[in-house]
């Protein structure tokens, strides 16, 4: 009866088996000869590991040291007929020989045949989690690998000096292997054992459906026909393709490449761009691996669009809503190996659906402004839960790595902005060249990114500066290209570049109402103010891009989600609080901005741990 239950909870739990990845592959290797040790409160999920082992390598052996006593040869029959064979003996005690020397001799012969010794340090009748000599001195005289193991999954601990767990079927188990130890000594295999038996009851934990999991999966059920009718709304808005709509519920074409596939997720145009160094890095470091990238936006589906291995290793999809049924469709088509996530694009449903995938979820350039951590805070539970099943977050800086420890990410490294990689924006040269000839040696001033309200402000101060400098032309940049006609009528202009209206001598304001040509419009300027900074609840954009090519850049002061950024470029940029510090900047003379020292590489330190995360 211990062995129908054992085998039916054991094979009916879901494993996931990570940790050193060249532990694993000394665990599949016939004939090499290796001490497995695990905690006695572990041995009821042994098998577990023998199941997945035997599955990849039929070759194995297995041996399980088991004391004499008539437990230990009552695990002992219920396992035998699965191949693990017990040595029976233990350690001797108060002068009395259980076997000690005998089992020994026994495991040194089977080892030296090539089979694996399985062993629990602390067992059989502990202390719990204490090492006894007897394992540390197989380790020695075997003079081989001993690979700690960490065993957990959905169970019923039992009223044992241990509290041996009982496994539950149909659960969640994880094996973890720690790296391999060569005749450690009694202390440090006993911190690698801790280690590996905390990583895998973390990883059950995590997995774990809670009521409040199950509350979000019903919440976003009973939404799924209200957005079915916005995705139709958005079609005829312009923001959605209607050709591909299905992807929007994990529906629509495209077959799973084969080998490796990451899972890069960018909301829109901005986290796209800063993704796409470590994307082009990712690829040159493992030349097999294949990159699915989704967004949320159209927009950023066109810059996915432009990269060299687009079609090839680089394979774009809009990612579907946190809806169950619809997210479960687009793992069970794309099975990816692992999931990375840009700045703060985060959802609950999401990240659990890929938890209990076992597909490690990553943050980069991880973003968490004092608002956003506030809203994540009310949430309770459910953020909580959701920030401790990532893998790992790579934050911005220190403000940022702390909101993510504060709502349980762990662990979270500070490695810098991911945007300071960034190479500088492109642009048409050719159009380059002749819109410089069109305007001459007229001075060029740029509001890029503007919001509403923000134009008013920018327009009043381009009046002033006017009439210091009759000749100024200042190019209007809102941030979504969309309001270019709603601004034009507003404002009473009537250039805009989306309409293929070039300024001519008398426009003293033209409309940049068109995407992915910033680095144009940089490139034009005697200098530029980034906007979501001067009105309304602000936030700021990105000061790299316009210092990266030189130009003088002014913000106004409201760059919250900047402030580790604007720590770094204090003495780069240039604040203006209200219309006259805006004229002004408008009108003085400026030195080219030269910013090359903040160069730095972020993509170095993500690349390798992504890949490192990958092969776990």
């Amino acid at each position: 009866m211990i062995r129908i239950w054992l085998g039916a909870s054991l094979r009916s739990t879901r494993w996931q088996v990570s940790g050193s990845q060249d532990s694993r592959d000394l665990l599949l290797q016939p004939d090499q000869g290796l001490v497995v040790a695990f905690w006695h409160r572990s041995l009821t999920l042994a098998p577990a590991l023998w199941f997945w082992a035997t599955a990849h390598e039929p070759r194995l052996r297995l041996r399980v040291l088991i004391s004499r006593n008539a437990d230990g040869l009552l695990i002992a029959d219920a396992v035998r007929p699965w191949g693990i064979i017990g040595i029976h003996g233990s350690s001797s005690r108060k002068g009395k020989d259980k076997g000690g020397a005998a089992v020994m001799r026994t495991a040194l012969r089977e080892l030296k045949d090539g089979a694996f010794v399985a062993i629990t340090p602390d067992g059989p009748r502990g202390p719990a989690e204490d090492v006894q000599p007897g394992a540390v001195a197989l380790s020695r005289l075997a003079k081989c690998a001993v690979i700690p193991m960490g065993l957990a999954c959905n169970g019923i601990h039992l009223p044992s000096w241990d509290r041996m767990l009982f496994p539950l079927p149909f659960g969640r188990g994880s094996l973890v292997a720690g790296a391999p130890l060569f005749q450690p000594d009694a202390e440090t295999l006993k911190k690698a054992l801790e280690t590996v038996s905390q990583q895998a009851e973390s990883t059950v934990r995590r997995q774990n459906f809670s009521i409040m999991d199950r509350l979000w999966a019903i919440i976003g059920t009973l939404l799924a026909p209200s957005l079915t009718i916005m995705f139709r709304l958005r079609v005829h808005r312009g923001r959605e393709l209607p050709d591909r709509l299905r992807e929007r519920m994990g529906l629509g074409g495209g077959v799973r490449p084969n080998g490796k596939l990451l899972w890069i997720h960018a909301a829109s145009v901005g986290e796209t761009l800063c993704a796409r160094p470590l994307m082009d890095d990712l690829l040159a470091r493992q030349p097999d691996l294949k990159i699915l990238f989704t967004t949320a936006t159209v927009t950023g589906a066109e810059i996915v669009a432009t990269h060299p291995e687009f079609g090839k290793r680089v394979l774009h999809r809009f990612i579907p809503h946190d809806v169950p049924r619809w997210f479960g469709r687009f793992l069970k088509r794309w099975k990816p190996n692992g999931a990375v996530f840009v700045e703060s694009e985060l959802w609950p449903g999401i990240i659990t659906a890929c938890c209990r995938q076992n597909i490690p979820t990553m943050v980069v350039n991880g973003r968490l402004s004092d608002r956003s951590a506030h809203r994540w805070a009310k949430a309770g539970p459910l953020a909580r839960r959701m920030f401790s099943r990532l893998s790992w977050v790579a934050a911005r800086g220190a403000e940022d790595a702390t909101h993510f420890r504060s709502l349980d990410a762990s662990p979270v490294y500070e490695d810098g902005d991911l945007k300071q990689d960034a190479a500088p924006l492109s642009c048409d040269e050719q159009e380059l060249k002749r819109l410089k000839a069109l305007i001459g040696d007229r001075p060029v001033f740029v509001a890029a990114s503007t919001h509403p309200g923000e134009e008013d402000l920018v327009l009043e101060a381009a009046a002033i500066a006017r009439q210091r400098t009759p000749d100024l032309l200042t190019i209007l940049i809102p941030r979504h290209p969309s309001r270019g006609a709603e601004l034009a009528q507003q404002f009473g202009l009537n250039r805009r570049r989306s309409q293929g209206q070039d300024p001519d001598a008398t426009t003293s304001v033209w409309i940049a109402d068109t995407l992915g040509e910033l680095g144009l419009f940089y490139r034009l300027a005697d200098s530029c103010f980034i906007g979501n900074s001067l009105a309304g609840k602000g936030g700021g954009h990105n000061p790299f891009e316009p210092l990266r090519l030189g130009i003088p850049t002014a913000t106004g002061p409201l760059m919250t989600n900047w402030r580790e950024a604007m720590i770094l470029l204090q003495d780069y940029l240039h604040i203006v609080r209200d219309v006259a510090t805006l004229a002004e900047w408008m009108t003085t003379a400026h030195a080219t901005a030269s910013t090359g020292e903040l160069q730095r590489s972020v993509v170095s330190k993500l690349s390798p741990r992504i890949l490192e995360t990958l092969e776990r």
